[in-house]
């Protein structure tokens, strides 16, 4: 494994078996992997990547991470979504990709790989802004969520905001911080949300520099407070990228937790 946690954003991995649109924008699309192995057929795991919500951070940095979770037997959707710093990113195209996406992926990952899928609402994997992106879908279309892993989330859009995470990211993708545009704050901050319908583990590394831990610890203390399924697995000397690593330390126990879902 390489001593920077951030190889694995290029680390190469193989090309997805299929690409499908669920939408006309060039972003608007998904790659797909089909399981491997002759077990039975497990749900759909759709990964929503991080990245900050950016146009310079698309779904292949997560390539190895779904490359691991096909060869587990997992049939894998990498949604893509428009991001800020292109058309029709941020406020309100890259919430409504999202929704979208993980609405069609069922339906397209099925007609793909005939007999791979096993039927039920997919679980969603987010890491970082894809965990947002994740929170926020399962909160808002709970009849099409099965389970929801959140990887380092940014569950709390006005805390990043006031942190001035990421210079500024918060503030281009929602076009302002919350006193500006409550409203959009209000429409898909996790943290205002009432908590997924659905079972959620939330998982954090305590040496994290990008997304800091507390917000993950208020997220799902709110959560718990408001009668939601919420767990929290905080994870010792891990930081931020080693949990979509398949090489690295954290990454048995996001294998533990995406089976604890998916048994839902």
């Amino acid at each position: 494994m390489s001593s920077d946690p951030r190889a694995v954003l290029t680390r190469p991995a193989p090309a997805p078996e299929v690409t499908v649109a669920y939408g006309p924008h060039p972003d608007q699309v998904a790659d797909l992997r089909r399981p491997t192995g002759a077990g039975p057929a497990e749900r759909l795991v759709i990964v929503v990547h991080g990245g900050f919500w950016r146009a310079e951070y698309d779904r292949r940095h997560t390539a190895p991470l779904a490359t691991a979770l096909a060869g587990l037997g997992f049939p894998v959707a990498q949604v893509e979504y428009r991001r800020t710093g292109q058309p029709g990113g941020g406020w309100p195209g890259t919430m409504v990709d999202v929704l979208t996406g993980v609405s069609e992926l069922p339906r397209l990952t099925a007609e793909a790989f005939p007999g791979a899928v096993a039927t039920g609402p997919p679980i969603l994997i987010g890491h970082s802004a894809g965990g947002q992106l994740a929170l926020y879908a399962a909160a808002t279309r709970p009849a099409v969520v099965g389970g929801t892993l959140a990887l380092a989330p940014v569950a709390n859009l006005a805390e990043a905001y006031r942190l001035d995470l990421d210079t500024g990211a918060v503030a281009a993708l929602l076009g302002g911080g919350p006193t500006e545009v409550p409203g959009r704050y209000a429409a898909c901050d996790p943290r205002s949300l009432p908590p997924p319908k659905s079972r959620t583990v939330v998982i954090h590394g305590t040496l994290d520099e990008q997304v800091p831990v507390p917000m993950s610890r208020e997220f799902v203390a709110a959560g718990h407070a408001a009668g939601g399924n919420v767990q929290l697995i905080e994870l010792p000397e891990c930081e931020h990228f080693g949990l979509i690593d398949p090489e690295s330390a954290a990454w048995p126990e996001v294998v533990l937790a995406l089976r604890s879902l998916t048994k839902i």
